[in-house]
């Protein structure tokens, strides 16, 4: 991967030199229907362009290829060997006007990085599709690999007859020889083009729209997936969400979609939600249901379309120079997904889903010890890879709502209208939206941004009460700490919301509000004060600003007894949100949380909610309830989800969700013998349906605890012999409590690269499970000797999912800790994105040991 890297400096200087006018890309992949090894690599001749600000000045283009067959520049023969070093081309003595022509013999990915190959398993079927954010296009085609040299690109695309074969453009005329010419796109940048090829199942649609100026805009739809998932592709409800998205951002950013058509095509083997191709947006085929799922599944999915439509202009109209402002695309979209999902769809609880589930991946991105501000430090591309966080996105739309809540979203919505007529197909920085956010608002920002986008770290505030003799508040303050790495104590636009009772039956209800500028360590909020004692202090009520929000003692009292009498789903949104952030803190045990789990979370009724909250009840056992515990604990959330499960409503999402959370926690022989008797259909719960999808959810603990062995993996895999059969399959088989499953896993991850994306990933979930302890000793010397080679040699998708999911975090003691500070001191020279890895992986292994100790702490439960 070294060698693949290109620093922040090198693109500034040819960003300075060099000007591009266009791309023209032929592509031949008629190979990829090869059989076995000879589909290893197609055809790519390239034809760049551009004009050089320095006549005589050298510079290069980028290119990830086996072989090059040939390189021209300005009709000038360039011998491959000498010019080509795998990585870069060597531009030498460049005039002022420049035409560059390379041919080249590019591979197919298995990796999901450049243009990936996949042969669906069901019926032998080759499909083609391209990833590349954040500089993978290098591997399919010639370029300037970097997002300020945009330029209008023009792709021909030779393929297999019968193939549907899509790019960024419309098709241009009828098929000749199998060639596809399609219409030369808007200038763009690299990682934003993207070539879609296949026998694909395609849908079409139409959208249309009148504007006040009497002109219409019309903008073909089209949704894509394989053949084998057609019979559950739900197209009419992606077209639906498309349409409403459209409207909705032109109502508010009147700037007509400027791409032409919008194909949104379903992939496999997708390392990603999904990616903001204009035209041609890729996403990850899980969200096409093969099984039933649950409203928030639909709600994830309409979000997703949200966002990468939101990107059509944050990012593809209007991108960033570099990747340090990386943010200018991502936030906004993350931000603008929740914002028209609420605003245009059917799903009006996005906030909700937003605040108790988006905001904690932020919160763990910002408390890791690779923490950055929103507006980061990218000094090259593995930077820029990692920095697809928590932080960037998450954060950063939280961090707009609190701008919304700033500014006011009139103002906040003009300057976006602004911006993308001033910046229309070009590049901006930080001070580009700033400037016309403080037209707009009439505020100045500066103070703002240094504050919020420029720092990191996130702050805790808490309510201080006190009362006099008749029960009365007669000063509420709000304390906010920041942690000593990062001091920063911003300005906060909070609500404070006190709930109680009104009689000792009735729901929790909040009877007084007051909104208040928070700064500095201590604020007064004199507008509640005389107003009779609350049995709740919510400090950030309505999710105003981004924080943890901490209780004081009587409200934290009143959740252990009381959160499920809060009738406003957002604030029991932000309460388990809160409580989870005292878990993971280490500043509530983590059996107290799985006890309001129990007692709590079956009253849930927002279902994306509920999910959130169970898989941080199976994140806490595994992880921070102190190991002299965790058997009983997981026997206790065993019991609690088997009722709830029985409770639930037939055939409810809910009921899905419990059957779900109890298979994840079944331990003992009597929970195994009645997930074994759900497949089989000697048992039976009314109303859960047990699909395909279920099946394997329950086959994973069966294979884990030694139940489900190799014969009845197989047998189930000829139930479904489909790629996600196969994924599932392999998962469990890696599961197996057996030392020799784990050394054959171990050994097709980490000695070999014969396997693609999708089962490396599905390998390392397998091999990982929390009850194999002492499998699982033996590897953690082995991750550590590993993991450099993995870097070195791997691509940087697969270097990641190994390093993150191979880390020895099964191990939860002390001396896994010790053995990642050797490994950190010992190799100071590592790659820094590498080390990068390995800190946070660190991070949260101190933290969990934190979490049990304070767990056991507290000491035996009733």
């Amino acid at each position: 991967m070294p060698g693949e890297n290109l620093s922040r400096e090198e693109a500034r200087e040819r960003g300075r030199l060099l000007t591009v006018e266009g791309y023209h890309v032929a592509l031949d992949v008629r190979s990829a229907v090869t059989r076995g090894a000879d589909a290893a690599t197609f055809r790519s001749r390239t034809t760049i362009r551009f004009r050089c600000a320095e006549p005589g000045a050298s510079s290069f283009a980028d290119l990830l290829a086996p072989s090059v067959t040939s390189v021209t520049l300005n009709g000038r023969e360039l011998d491959p060997a000498e010019v080509f070093d795998g990585t870069r081309i060597a531009l030498a003595d460049l005039a002022a006007e420049n035409t560059l022509v390379v041919d080249a013999q590019c591979a197919y990915s298995r990796t999901g990085e450049g243009l990936h190959r996949f042969v669906d398993p069901e019926d032998g079927e080759v499909y083609l599709y391209t990833q590349y954010e954040p500089a993978d296009s290098r591997r399919v085609f010639a370029n300037f690999e970097q997002p300020d040299l945009k330029a209008p690109f023009t792709f021909e695309v030779t393929a297999p007859e019968g193939w549907l074969v899509l790019s960024n453009g419309a098709q241009e005329g009828p098929v000749e020889g199998g060639v596809r010419r399609f219409a030369t796109t808007k200038p763009i940048s690299t990682y934003i083009t993207a070539v879609i090829a296949g026998p694909y199942h395609y849908v079409t649609d139409t959208y249309r729209r009148t504007f006040e100026d009497g002109t219409t805009l019309t903008v073909p739809l089209g949704a894509l997936c394989r053949k084998g998932l057609a019979r559950h592709f739900d197209a009419d409800d992606v077209f639906t969400v498309t349409k409403q998205g459209l409207d909705f951002f032109h109502d508010h950013f009147d700037f007509p979609y400027p791409f032409g058509k919008y194909d949104q095509a379903f992939v496999p083997e997708y390392n990603l939600g999904a990616m903001e191709n204009p035209g041609c947006v890729t996403f990850r085929e899980e969200f096409i249901f093969r099984g039933k799922v649950t409203e928030a599944s639909y709600e994830r999915r309409a979000n997703v379309i949200l966002h990468e439509m939101a990107h059509m202009w944050f990012g593809d109209l209007v991108t960033m120079d570099w990747w340090d402002d990386l943010w200018l695309k991502e936030s906004y979209a993350d931000f603008m997904g929740s914002f028209a999902q609420v605003g245009a769809t059917r799903f009006t609880d996005g906030w909700i889903t937003f605040a108790n589930r988006r905001k904690s991946w932020a919160y763990r991105a910002d408390q890791l010890p690779s923490t950055h501000p929103i507006t980061a430090d990218i000094r090259d591309l593995e930077d820029a890879k990692l920095n697809f966080d928590g932080i960037t996105y998450a954060k950063g739309a939280s961090v707009l709502k609190q701008l919304v809540a700033y500014v006011g979203q009139d103002a906040f919505l003009e300057g976006a209208r602004r911006y993308f007529k001033r910046h229309a197909y070009g590049n901006t920085r930080l001070t580009d939206l700033l400037s016309v956010l403080e037209e707009t608002s009439g505020r100045d920002l500066a103070a703002w941004s240094r504050s919020w986008l420029e720092t990191a770290g996130v702050n805790s505030l808490t309510p201080q009460v006190t009362y006099d003799a008749q029960d009365r508040i007669t000063e509420l303050s709000i304390l906010q700490e920041a942690s000593p790495d990062h001091p920063e104590l911003r300005p906060h636009r909070v609500a404070v919301g006190l709930y109680r009772r009104l009689d000792a039956d009735s729901a929790l209800v909040r009877y007084a509000r007051a909104e208040v500028d928070v700064t500095g360590p201590r604020t007064a909020v004199p507008e509640l004060a005389g107003v009779e004692r609350p049995e709740l202090v919510l400090v950030n009520d309505e999710d105003l600003t981004y924080c943890k929000t901490r209780f004081d003692e009587g409200s934290l009292a009143t959740l252990r007894a009381r959160l499920g009498d809060l009738t406003d789903p957002l604030a029991r949104a932000l309460c388990w949100a809160a409580l989870w952030g005292l878990t993971r803190d280490g500043l509530m045990p983590a059996r107290d949380f799985l006890a309001l789990v129990r007692k709590f979370a079956g009253a849930e009724t927002v279902i994306g909610v509920l999910q959130s909250v169970l898989g941080q009840a199976e994140t806490a056992l595994t992880h921070y309830v102190a190991p002299e515990y965790r058997e009983r604990a997981a026997g206790e959330l065993a019991e609690g989800a088997l009722r709830e499960l029985r409770l639930a409503d037939p055939g409810s999402g809910h009921q899905l969700s419990w059957a779900r959370h109890f298979a994840a926690v079944a331990t003992t022989p009597a929970d195994l013998q009645l997930l074994q008797g759900l497949l089989e259909g000697t048992a039976k719960i009314d109303g859960l349906a047990v699909d395909q999808e279920l099946r394997w959810a329950f086959l994973l603990p069966l294979a884990s605890h030694g139940v489900a062995d190799r014969a009845v993996l197989d047998a189930e895999l000829a139930r479904d012999d489909t790629a996600s059969g196969k994924r599932h399959q392999v998962r469990c088989l890696a599961a197996r409590p057996s030392a020799e499953v784990k050394a054959a896993a171990w050994a097709d991850v980490v000695d070999s690269d014969a396997l693609s994306n999708a089962l490396v990933e599905a390998t390392i979930s397998g091999f990982a499970q929390p009850s194999q302890h002492e499998l699982l000793v033996p590897y953690a010397p082995r991750y550590f000797a590993a993991i450099e080679r993995i870097w070195r040699e791997r691509s940087i998708e697969i270097g990641m999912s190994v390093v993150r999911g191979l880390f020895p975090f099964w191990q939860a003691d002390h001396s896994a800790l010790d053995a990642t500070d050797a490994w950190l001191a010992e190799r100071s020279e590592a790659a820094p994105a590498l080390r990068r890895l390995v800190l946070e992986e660190r991070d949260d292994l101190a933290r969990a040991l934190r979490a049990q100790a304070c767990d056991e702490a507290a000491g035996p439960r009733p």
